[in-house]
């Protein structure tokens, strides 16, 4: 009997699924992107897509990047693939920088079976109409973060 492979999984070495994202990769520290390592990739995947977003805040896209090839761990402070315009207004990644309290990351990954012919700076609704249709899987990782309180 053949057993089934387990699904898509995302992974940071810099925090756990549902843990404390550090301060480095946000707005109180260098504002870069975590490490990133995606793990059972449908073999099939051409390319891989992310999207991460905060649903705390009427879903604030963070970082949409596509076109990143699924032999390689997304590496910290990197450029992998094309990267889509953020709610900061800017294209490439925007770290957690919640207004109060503490707010949920999510860093979706999908397996794509084709290269996306999308320009740099597209939006996510550009980015999701693009995916329909060829997403093999996909899998999330969730992190926290609440900014650090000032010391008076």
């Amino acid at each position: 009997m053949a057993t089934k492979k387990k699904g898509m999984k995302v992974y940071s070495t810099a925090f756990s699924h549902n843990g404390h994202i550090p301060p480095r990769y946000t707005c109180e520290g260098e504002n870069i992107n975590p490490p990133l390592e995606i793990n059972n990739i449908p073999e099939e995947a051409k390319t891989l897509a992310l999207i991460v977003e905060d649903p705390d805040a009427k879903d604030f896209v963070h970082w949409l990047v596509w076109n990143i090839s699924p032999n390689e761990a997304i590496a910290e402070k990197s450029n992998s693939g094309i990267n889509g315009i953020n709610d900061f207004g800017k294209t490439g990644y925007g770290g957690p920088c919640p207004p109060s309290g503490s707010h949920r990351y999510f860093f979706r990954a999908f397996a794509l079976d084709i290269e996306l012919d999308l320009l740099a700076g597209a939006d996510k609704n550009a980015l999701n109409d693009a995916m329909k249709g060829h997403i093999l899987d996909k899998a999330e990782l969730m992190g926290h973060y609440q900014k650090r309180k000032v010391m008076a």
